[in-house]
């Protein structure tokens, strides 16, 4: 007996008739407000680092490719046995902009016919990114056809966010600790917003980190 729910068959569907978009997970950090590589904290019983790759996995998305840099060593253990490819910024020093530009360097190599027309941007420590918000910023593209798709919260717009092809350039010249955001503020009356009011949780110190274990565990800490 076919037990696939009509959802499934639908993202099934939705997946095979969509323009390849890649995810390119940002984790080459070196947690200094943290003190310690916050790629390994968990969360839902499994490390930020993996938590994030899982749900873009389970996306509609591919290829997935995660850039690590101060901890590589550390962390290739972590995703070893997932379906994504591992990319090493040697230059993570110079901020967030070396690595996304190290995330779309290494998607030429993987993607060398040229079928991704688009790329997700994410972090690791938003913990409540999942496979459906990752899926959502997918279809706002489909239905909108616009070339930025950034996750709305906390009165900002920023990611994950999915950048067409046609952005690819301006990502890779961003320099020192810029992001994402830089080029969805200079695009921003084009920018279709998706709202993420979780977005706005990410883990950048202890205390952020003692805030996640009490809104998921409220009662033991």
């Amino acid at each position: 007996m076919n037990t696939d729910s009509a959802e499934e068959k639908a993202g099934v569907w939705e997946e095979r008739r969509a323009p390849s978009v890649a995810v390119i997970i940002l984790a080459a950090g070196a947690s200094t407000r943290m003190g310690r590589p916050k790629q390994l904290l968990t969360y839902d019983g499994r490390t930020f680092l993996r938590n994030a790759a899982e749900m873009a996995i389970a996306s509609v998305c591919r290829p997935i490719l995660v850039v690590l840099g101060a901890y590589a060593d550390q962390l290739h253990s972590e995703i070893d046995d997932l379906p994504v490819q591992q990319v090493v910024n040697e230059r993570w020093a110079e901020g967030m902009g070396s690595s996304i530009r190290a995330g779309l360097e290494a998607l030429k190599h993987y993607d060398r016919a040229g079928a991704a027309k688009a790329v997700v941007l994410m972090l690791c420590d938003q913990p409540f990114v999942t496979a459906a918000v990752i899926n959502d910023l997918v279809m706002a593209y489909r239905s909108s056809g616009k070339g930025i798709i950034a996750s709305e919260y906390g009165g900002t717009m920023g990611v994950p966010a999915f950048f067409g092809r046609e952005y690819f350039a301006e990502l890779a010249a961003l320099s020192g600790a810029t992001g994402a955001k830089q080029i969805i503020a200079a695009h921003a009356s084009e920018v279709v917003r998706v709202p993420f009011p979780k977005g706005i949780t990410d883990v950048d110190t202890p205390e952020d980190y003692l805030q996640l274990q009490r809104a998921i565990l409220p009662h033991t800490l």
